[in-house]
């Protein structure tokens, strides 16, 4: 797993209502960056939004609906895990949920699998221009293939 990123898997409680998910709490010791805004981007099916980079940002990302695989790859020069890169499945229902944290310079990224997808993110400062940072979506550097495991058919295109 890359340096400084943490998962925090989610506890569900169902009942014949539907169900309760606690997804941060202030006190949790992957949160200890704290919080300063809170986002929401809904996406359909087979959006690619890749990458991305902060400067001193901090973002904790959960699906509450849909499934998304979000990719991190570690830019850091200075780190133990430089140029490594992790995949999850946030929002799987086949598994509990969970919560991604992602921390300043590591670049990510998501593919949305099962659409639409509704992401949640907390971020530990406002945004500012000044910290965004992109990288292309197909960067030789980090080589990864954001259309990996799409089929390939053999329909005739008329």
């Amino acid at each position: 797993m890359i340096d400084g990123v943490v998962i925090k898997e989610l506890v569900r409680h169902p009942d014949e209502r539907g169900y309760f998910e606690e997804v941060i709490r202030k006190t949790d010791s992957f949160f200890a960056e704290g919080f300063a805004q809170l986002s929401h981007s809904f996406m359909r099916k087979g959006v690619v939004k890749a990458w991305h980079v902060h400067k001193t940002q901090v973002d904790w990302w959960y699906v509450s609906q849909g499934v998304v695989k979000a990719v991190v790859y570690d830019a850091r020069k200075d780190s133990t895990t430089y140029k490594e890169l992790n995949e999850f499945l946030l929002g799987d229902p086949k598994k509990p949920n969970i919560v991604l944290k992602i921390p300043h310079g590591v670049a990510h990224g998501l593919k949305v699998l099962v659409g639409p997808a509704d992401l949640i993110y907390a971020t530990s400062g406002v945004y500012s221009l000044d910290e965004e940072g992109r990288i292309p979506y197909d960067d030789t550097g980090i080589g990864y293939d954001w259309v990996q495991g799409m089929p390939i058919t053999n329909k005739k295109i008329t």
